[in-house]
């Protein structure tokens, strides 16, 4: 008995330490956007360099993250996630002081910090809870989910309330960051800084030769960009069908709020399942039933509100089974770690480029018909991927 209490103390710090870095991948980004009216009042952002600003974090994902695997096998999954917590930290605490400068390289060490932790949460749960996957990539979501909604939702009452202005809502949620670095610290010393012996030896396949890898990549990467776009181009398009502004930022925070509750409940659920197919026909329907909603609502709460909320239950599942996707379909942590870094990296490089995409069709066709189509393809494309990425079947092998 008095043998198991370190281990259980210890498996604690573990998941308390998960939660709180993942609590981190979402609320620095969030806080971003609605704090920028303020931040243009005291810095020269043109709206291009403030576009450029909140698609940086995207860019520092893709770049970093095919690599993010290989610096964990050679130096340690722990180790790595407290070097990114570090940077997390540095990264929260300049960006706030120094003008357009530091605003725009703490942004990006963010970005870099939250790209190794895309990457690498998803493997260190298929390493350490081989047996609870649904339930810590369920808890794992929700805890990133929640906190980015709770920082775009309170970011402006803080800079407000505070009297420090949008400098002290960035470094409050700093805290977060500093705190999951203090949290994670004791997770050092069961850091490994290279594989097992027998693993070391096997021939190691390229992840990138897989078309499976390839499939589920494409899945990331359609998901990731119906979401930026929402985030982006949602309250825009309820504005210009002639909802008021108020009322179209509610329903941002309406479609996030269809998100929580099945970041957590759909991993449990796609963990039990030998073929997550059905999942995946549940959740085009609802991004095409609410994508219908949105065109022909025509600024109707009472239609657009129930779609909207759809749009957001069909995001976080498809968010949900994508990081399932990493663990169920690989054998070993290091498959996923490398899947997860394949798929993050192209992932979110589309997903940059979708909410660009977006506005110039808008400025081509002086509509948001049109642009909406992003949306029926990328639920199309989402549709054919999921449905061979939901086989029962492994990157590598049957």
């Amino acid at each position: 008995m008095d043998e198991e209490r370190p281990k259980m103390r210890s498996r604690i710090f573990l998941i308390v330490g998960i939660l709180l870095v993942a609590a981190n991948l979402r609320a620095p980004i969030t806080t971003l956007s609605p704090l920028l009216s303020y931040i243009r009042v005291d810095l020269p952002l043109s709206n291009t360099m403030t576009g450029f600003l909140t698609t940086l974090p995207l860019l520092a994902f893709a770049g970093l993250s095919p690599f993010v695997s290989k610096l964990a096998r050679r130096w340690g999954m722990e180790f790595i996630v407290f070097f990114a917590s570090c940077l997390m930290v540095v990264g929260s605490l300049i960006r706030p002081f120094g003008g357009i400068s530091l605003l725009l390289f703490g942004t990006f060490l963010i970005g870099l910090a939250i790209a190794v932790g895309n990457v690498l949460l998803p493997s260190l749960i298929k390493k350490e809870f081989p047996f609870k996957l649904g339930l810590m990539t369920g808890m794992y979501s929700i805890s990133m989910n929640v906190c980015a909604m709770l920082a775009s939702g309170i970011s402006v009452p803080i800079a407000v309330n505070s009297g420090f202005g949008w400098q002290g809502a960035l470094v409050v949620w700093s805290g977060l960051a500093i705190l999951a670095l203090l949290v994670w610290l004791p997770q050092l010393k069961y850091n490994q800084k290279s594989l097992p012996q027998a693993v070391a030896q096997t021939p190691r396949q390229s992840i990138w030769s897989s078309p499976l890898a390839w499939k589920i990549t494409l899945f990331m990467g359609m998901q990731s960009t119906l979401f930026y776009v929402m985030v982006a181009w949602l309250p825009s398009i309820l504005i210009s069908q002639g909802m008021a502004s108020t009322q179209a930022g509610f329903m941002l925070s309406l479609f996030q709020l269809g998100i929580i509750p099945f970041t957590f409940i759909v991993p449990i659920i796609a963990s039990k399942m030998k073929s997550q197919r059905p999942i995946v026909i549940i959740m085009t329907v609802l991004l095409l039933v609410g994508t219908a909603g949105l065109i022909f609502g025509a600024g109707d709460a009472w239609l657009v509100g129930p779609s909207v909320f759809m749009m957001g239950v069909a995001s976080g599942t498809a968010f949900s089974v994508c990081m399932m996707f990493f663990s169920l379909r690989t054998s070993t942590a290091t498959e996923a770690a490398d899947l997860s870094g394949m798929a993050q990296s192209i992932g979110y490089l589309l997903a940059a480029a979708g909410p660009t995409l977006f506005g110039a069709l808008h400025d081509m066709t002086d509509s948001y018909t049109v642009p909406l189509a992003i949306i029926v393809v990328a639920t199309l494309l989402l549709f054919i991927m999921g449905m061979d990425a939901g086989r029962d079947k492994k990157v590598f092998g049957k």
